[in-house]
């Protein structure tokens, strides 16, 4: 039986020289796909959201309410339990946008690493990264399953946050040969230069700081990955037939929902918990018409993602992937960073001088 490694923060797995690289995270994400299409990973996840009116009434919080304006707060505690074929995983993520302004993260991530078996914990480590970098495996997945070498794409990138941090990270690597720009755009265009300046140089295809949606129209491939309480463009904005990757919460048009259902095709990661989470437009969508995305999605055409033939022609119409974070992506990303950085003898490996954990 292995013994628990214990705690890792974000600053002991950087000296134990953690790296989350971009191939890596793809295979992870790539297994645990297809490790939920043959029944062998599943997971759950749990939100208690909180109302906004208890935070207002802090005296401390107060003054920043008209600086969040158009942000929502996702003030929330989540859990997130999946389970693999080796390990098992519990992830607990507390999230407030008001953090930023006390120069915190939004979100603060820990998992649980677990034997799938007994149970039993084999470590904790910090996950606030690991979910970054999760999350943009998406980006990597869709651009893979949707786009093929020898196309040349443009990308509209809403956020400029950790998330999109990680997405330009995942695209520059595996788009050189498919995408010829990156357009960014964030509430703050301050925001969105910084992070062209700071991935600009290494990204791998070139990046640019949009300032509105005017590029948009050219871009096949668009992805919403910021918090933005209301949809981030309008219906006629976006190009006909465009590959929508929906990170976010509640940032797409209810025109273009329609569009898709009515003529394209819609897709969640899954779609029972996109439906109970009910946070993002096309789970709201139906739940505004006082019905559930699980009830009637199906029967309109929306599927999940591990549900997609693998392979095959790609549809000439619009696409819309509302993807609401699934825990088996967590857990296999989590299961590459114990075994190769964090497992006992994994460490036992490093070099003389490295620092002990316990």
């Amino acid at each position: 039986m292995e013994a628990v490694a214990g705690y890792f923060s974000l600053t002991d797995m950087a000296c134990l020289g953690v790296r989350l690289d971009a191939d890596d995270l793809h295979k992870a994400a790539k297994d645990a796909w297809s490790d939920m299409r043959l029944g062998r990973a599943h997971g759950l996840k749990s939100i208690l959201s909180f109302s906004e009116t208890d935070l207002w009434k802090q005296p401390e919080f107060r003054p920043y309410r008209n600086e969040l304006k158009g942000e929502r707060l996702g003030w929330k505690l989540s859990a997130l339990s999946g389970v693999g074929g080796r390990y098992a995983a519990v992830k607990v993520v507390g999230a407030n946008a008001i953090n930023r302004r006390f120069g915190l993260p939004r979100s603060a991530s820990t998992i649980i690493l677990l034997d799938s078996f007994t149970l039993r914990p084999l470590c904790v480590m910090d996950g606030t990264e690991i979910s970054a970098a999760r999350t943009a495996t998406y980006a990597s997945m869709a651009l893979e399953r949707f786009f093929s070498i020898g196309n040349d794409i443009s990308v509209f990138l809403f956020g400029a946050g950790p998330i999109a941090e990680e997405i330009v990270k995942a695209l520059g690597h595996f788009g050189k040969d498919i995408i010829s720009t990156i357009y960014v755009r964030s509430r703050s265009r301050a925001s969105a230069q910084r992070l062209v300046e700071k991935h600009g140089p290494t990204a791998g295809v070139p990046l640019e700081t949009a300032s509105d949606n005017r590029k948009l129209r050219d871009c096949r491939f668009v992805i919403t990955a910021s918090n933005a309480s209301v949809p981030v463009f309008a219906a006629q904005d976006i190009f006909a037939n465009a590959v929508l990757l929906h990170l976010g919460g509640d940032e797409t048009p209810v025109d273009h929902i329609q569009t898709v259902l009515r003529s394209g095709l819609a897709i969640c990661d899954d779609v029972s918990m996109v439906s109970r989470r009910n946070s993002q437009s096309l789970a709201l969508y139906f739940s505004r018409m006082g019905a559930t995305l699980e009830q009637l999605g199906p029967f309109l055409g929306v599927m999940g993602f591990k549900d997609l033939p693998v392979g095959g022609d790609v549809p000439d119409r619009p696409i819309l992937i509302t993807c609401v974070g699934l825990p088996m992506l967590d857990l296999y990303v989590a299961a590459h960073v114990y075994e190769t950085w964090l497992k006992p003898d994994a460490r036992a490996a490093q070099p003389l001088g490295s620092p002990a954990r316990t």
